[in-house]
């Protein structure tokens, strides 16, 4: 079912008609009453009941709101524009909210792709575009939109794992804006059934499940340690490469094979142990 415009009046225009309809009805059944005239009696009950018919139909719609009409269960179609008109009467009217709402959702339990139990949450923003579908084609569409939001989070999160530890593929935490983008698009294609349209998506929530949270904290510091150790041996590597190219560069000291695998050494471990270096002193002769 598509939303469309329902036939209305001003407002006004029909309160003035229902006043002179009121006006000339109580005239002619005074008149008639007086001179026994029942033409103008029974003349002036029609438009006094013309006239209670026609104040049923009018109605007032607020500002960012749509009222969907409805004929004895026929769908006649939408006011959107606010103001206060005059519709087909004893119509019912049902309001419907166009303003931009959010949806937070509950801090939900799923497991990654890797199995691994996760706590996630997101917060959703969307508005009703189509009123008739968001009141024909499903039941409370905010039940719907809350529902469906909840199953797009945990379907989305089902298939990336919590932290891409190898550097491969996507991963929950470090790929939000993707992570995101996917749910957001997801939704999209879930809530428009119902005549909503999604704005914005974003997750609120992201940590491992209690019972596995200390172990999962034990691995990203490995992982860490690992990273910041690789970085300390590249440095060091550069850093000996550079202090045996410029003793050779100034002559001042001939090293073979033996004494450059000796300087390595010292330096490699000077700069990469965690503690300070203890500098040896040789007394000796240099050969």
């Amino acid at each position: 079912m598509q939303e469309k415009k329902s036939p209305y009046v001003n407002g006004f225009i029909g309160l003035l008609l229902v006043l002179v309809l009121i006006g000339v009805g109580v005239y002619l059944l005074v008149n008639g009453g007086n001179n026994g005239n029942a033409a103008f009696i029974v003349l002036g009950i029609v438009l006094e009941v013309i006239a209670l018919l026609l104040m049923t139909g009018l109605t007032v719609v607020q500002p960012n709101q749509a009222n969907v009409i409805t004929f004895f269960g026929q769908y006649l179609g939408v006011i959107r524009t606010s103001g206060f008109y005059l519709t087909i009467p004893f119509s019912g009217h049902k309001k419907v909210s166009l303003r931009v709402r959010n949806f937070n959702s509950a801090k939900l339990k799923v497991n990654d792709v890797d199995g691994n139990p996760i706590e996630i949450a997101a917060v959703v923003v969307f508005s009703v575009v189509d009123s008739a579908k968001a009141l024909f084609e499903v039941d409370e569409y905010e039940t719907f939109v809350e529902i469906q939001s909840e199953t797009a989070l945990r379907h989305v999160a089902s298939k990336y794992p919590y932290d891409g530890a190898e550097g491969a593929g996507f991963s929950l935490r470090s790929n939000t804006e993707e992570i995101a983008l996917e749910l957001s698009t997801e939704l999209q294609n879930r809530l428009a059934t119902a005549g909503v349209n999604v704005i914005e998506s974003r997750l609120t929530h992201l940590a491992y499940s209690t019972e596995i949270a200390s172990a999962m904290l034990q691995r990203q510091q490995a992982t860490a340690i690992i990273a910041a150790r690789e970085k300390i041996v590249e440095g060091a590597v550069s850093m000996v490469q550079l202090a045996i190219q410029r003793l050779e560069a100034d002559g001042s000291v001939e090293l073979d094979d033996e004494r450059k695998a000796a300087m390595i050494n010292n330096l490699l471990v000077a700069v990469v142990s965690d503690r300070s270096a203890q500098p040896v002193i040789n007394t000796s002769t240099l050969y």
